[in-house]
């Protein structure tokens, strides 16, 4: 199980169903709880782990609960929100659990400036305390309601959740005036490529792919036009119900503090699979990302459009069989 809760249940915490577990990733074990706990885990292929577990599973829920538990997300505006929820969903006590690079010290110290906490116990370079829940102790550490951004609905933790993303930004500058008329924008966040892609007469539909459902949510306000379907997935096992034209995307390429260049690949594969035989791919990355090789192995032609020395663009057409 995972190491510091196994230690704060053989430590005087003792919780109770219904259990809430709010953002555990796969490295956390959760054997130990009942799978009549409910996990709350808004990034899709986290949430399809927890789920192939047996867990009730859900991206989102503002339903009660008599015990939670936080595992720390690396933002703290973010952390904080989900301390608030779970301390106004909960009855009983609220577990917070976090690795040091997670920023567990700093959440520690604010916490304990509004309430009593239990523990703390350090293990494996993080720590784990509890408290009991209380409504309004956490009030103003809400996600705002509205979150704007360079006219944008945002909100904490999502990708660029302060302002368009200057690689994003590159991309858009990089596209030709006529794109295809079937678009999939992979790894869409918030929606700012659908948004601006949309306003071209030629495009009659396109598909934003984004496996965290908040920043899907924020994309849902960004994008009013018909035209936009919306998919709460995976970009890297996605397929698109029709034939795709054209895709764009900003591929992530890590989901921890580690780069993971494999990512960024596997989504130019998947790009691959679900365009037309003369289809085309415009993508950006940061200058040191190795995509080169696998843009070629997947497509008949590649070029760089655009960059600079911290990004790059390619076009690639035509994908292989």
């Amino acid at each position: 199980m995972s190491p510091r809760l196994e230690l704060a249940l053989q430590n005087g915490l003792s919780l109770s169903l219904p259990i809430s577990v709010i953002c555990p990733v796969p490295d956390h074990d959760l054997s130990v709880l009942s799978q009549e706990a409910q996990v709350v885990q808004p990034f899709k292929p986290f949430h399809d782990h927890f789920a192939a577990q047996g867990f009730d599973t859900v991206p989102e829920t503002d339903d009660p609960c008599q015990d939670a538990i936080v595992f720390l997300p690396r933002a703290k505006a973010l952390a904080r929100a989900m301390i608030h929820l779970a301390s106004s969903r909960a009855r009983g006590v609220v577990v917070i659990d976090g690795a040091k690079t997670d920023g567990v010290d700093s959440i520690l110290k604010d916490v304990r400036k509004r309430t009593s906490v239990e523990g703390p116990l350090s293990k494996a370079h993080g720590k784990i305390f509890w408290f009991h829940a209380d409504t309004q102790t956490f009030a103003d550490w809400a996600a705002p309601k509205t979150q704007m951004v360079d006219g944008y609905h945002t909100a904490p933790g999502v990708f660029s959740a302060d302002g368009i993303d200057p690689a994003s930004a590159m991309l858009l500058n990089a596209l030709p005036a006529k794109l295809g008329p079937h678009v999939a924008d992979l790894g869409a966040g918030w929606g700012y490529l659908t948004a601006e892609i949309l306003k071209r007469d030629i495009v009659k539909s396109v598909h934003l792919v984004e496996a965290d459902n908040l920043a899907l949510n924020c994309a849902r306000i960004n994008v009013s036009d018909p035209k936009a379907r919306f998919y709460w997935a995976d970009a890297v096992t996605w397929t698109a119900p029709e034939p795709i034209d054209t895709v764009v995307m900003n591929p992530p390429f890590h989901t921890s503090r580690s780069a993971d260049p494999t990512l960024g690949q596997a989504f130019i594969i998947a790009a691959a699979r679900n365009l037309t035989r003369n289809g085309t791919l415009w993508v950006v990355a940061n200058r040191h990302l190795p995509y080169e090789t696998t843009l070629n192995e997947q497509f008949t032609q590649v070029n760089e459009v655009a960059g600079d020395n911290r990004f790059k663009v390619f076009q690639a057409t035509r994908p292989r069989r």
